[in-house]
């Protein structure tokens, strides 16, 4: 006789109840996923039409020229472009490695009592309203830079064209300071959890090798990490290019490229932000969607940046190449 116990046949089927879940649970995302695509879309297509009128009659040279005078009804965007770039790939630089410090220090360093309040501190800073700290910014921020941080960079550093002029209140060292603020949260926060994610088995192994704690992060975690914290930098790049009410209450709506960080400036969204309600005619209401067609285009090359960063880094770690 065989030892191999005789299977018997399912005698129950699979109920209605459980297929129509399966199909609703299907439908409801392909649902919802379209939805974000046709939303997207939608957007994208009003804010083109109503952009037209000046995408008709500057075309390309919006892009290339400067010059933003509502008087003469002349309008460009090459200043606003260049304020956009400038100060947020300036607010990246620096929150960079303060955000990494940040998620090293509460996943590795940290002891384990505080690791909580520090980390909701982090996440709390996130909290804080734009306009709140555009506020803090014109009150307490400017006022700093303006007659102590700016005279002593200006001092000591002012043959560099970055700190050449005069320290002012506002410009676009402090809307660097307060883009700074804003995306440190985000980036901090999402490292922390990267580095919380590494396989405990990997970092020990490194240790039980001899490295110290620092080459064991330099070796094992930043690797190991490195798709994702690239990721979140990218998130905290979009973030600043896309900030409005902050950057328009400190930097200062000037004009012109300017490399001096004590100089006033204007970005895209700012400029937005503080001309839509007050434009007097209807191409100037185009020309200024024409700069949120413009800011729209740029926050998807860098998603596609991201996505792109994510996906080789992630093909590398496989073993793909």
């Amino acid at each position: 006789m065989s030892a191999v116990p005789t299977t018997q046949p399912l005698t129950e089927r699979r109920r209605f109840g459980d297929r129509f879940g399966d199909l609703a649970l299907q439908g409801l995302t392909a649902a919802a996923a379209l939805a974000a695509a046709v939303l997207l879309g939608a957007i994208a297509w009003k804010v083109f039409e109503t952009a037209w009128p000046a995408i008709t009659k500057y075309g390309v040279s919006f892009i290339t020229h400067q010059g933003w005078d509502v008087g003469k009804n002349q309008f460009a965007a090459l200043d606003f472009i260049w304020g956009t770039a400038w100060t947020s790939f300036l607010a990246l630089l620096v929150a960079a490695p303060i955000s990494i410090a940040i998620g090293l220090y509460l996943s590795e360093l940290a002891p384990t009592g505080i690791r909580w309040f520090v980390a909701s501190l982090v996440e709390l800073l996130a909290a804080v309203p734009s306009v709140v700290l555009g506020l803090w910014g014109i009150l307490v921020l400017g006022p700093f830079v303006g007659t102590q941080l700016g005279p002593f960079l200006h001092d000591h550093f002012g043959f560099i064209p970055l700190f050449s002029g005069t320290p002012q209140n506002a410009g676009i060292l402090v809307a660097v300071l307060v883009l700074t603020i804003m995306i440190v949260p985000i980036c901090a926060s999402i490292c922390r959890e990267l580095f919380l994610n590494v396989p405990s088995e990997l970092e020990e192994g490194a240790l039980a090798l001899g490295s110290t704690r620092w080459e064991m992060v330099r070796g094992v975690v930043l690797p190991y990490t490195r798709s994702g914290v690239s990721a979140a930098l990218i998130l905290g790049l979009g973030r600043a290019v896309g900030e409005a009410i902050a950057v328009t209450q400190v930097i200062g709506a000037g004009h012109g490229i300017h490399w001096s960080l004590f100089a006033t400036g204007d970005t895209l969204a700012s400029r937005i932000a503080g001309q839509y309600q007050g434009a007097a005619t209807n191409l100037q209401i185009a020309s200024l969607v024409y700069l949120a067609a413009i800011l729209l285009v740029i926050s998807l090359i860098v998603n596609l940046i991201a996505l792109w960063i994510v996906r080789r880094f992630s093909y590398e770690r496989i073993g793909g190449g």
